[in-house]
């Protein structure tokens, strides 16, 4: 090969059987590149939230934080693969524009106020009590239906099946008969 300069080329090199992808390929920078999973302390099995699919997740967690999610190789369902959506799910816990309070709009408000966790809570039990008391049905056309049509639940998709399944119990429990899920593919 003429002047040499061609014989230094890396695919020569590599078709010469003289570094077999080995140093062609690397370069100082590339050597010092670390996995973003390196430093986890724990790797938890998760299901992504996003729909009603269940891809598997491995979610690592650094000092108490989340670093990274990625797609569980070990999961029959997805075997390592996320959506556009399941891939960026780390930006639920970690996203700066994440609500962390409550806020409560009063009737014909037109801002949003902090409330305290408690204040909430119990602002939306007595509403939950009151509504089931007014609106109870112990029979209808004759028959005992035990129910409240005052109440119902529409769920999205980023609830889980433990969720999904805790949420159709709590409504079943009041007498809800309307409680739906929204993550059905």
């Amino acid at each position: 090969m003429a002047g040499g300069w061609v014989s230094r080329w890396p695919l020569v090199r590599q078709l010469r059987g003289e570094d077999g992808r080995r140093e062609a390929a690397r370069s100082a920078r590339t050597d010092a590149l670390r996995p973003r999973v390196e430093r986890a302390d724990t790797v938890a099995r998760s299901v992504c939230p996003y729909c009603a699919v269940g891809c598997g997740q491995l979610v690592y967690v650094e000092d108490g934080r989340v670093t990274q999610i990625e797609g569980d190789p070990d999961s029959p369902i997805s075997r390592g693969r996320l959506c556009p959506k399941g891939s960026a799910s780390k930006q639920l816990v970690t996203h700066s524009g994440r609500a962390t309070q409550v806020l409560y709009r009063r009737p014909y408000g037109t801002g949003w106020e902090p409330l305290d966790l408690e204040t909430a809570m119990d602002m939306i039990a007595d509403r939950v009590v009151r509504t089931r008391r007014e609106t109870w049905q112990q029979t209808r056309d004759g028959r005992t239906v035990r129910r409240t049509t005052g109440i119902a639940h529409l769920g999205g998709a980023t609830l889980d099946v433990e969720e999904n399944y805790l949420i159709k119990k709590l409504y079943t429990a009041l007498g809800a008969v309307q409680v739906e899920n929204q993550a059905r593919i």
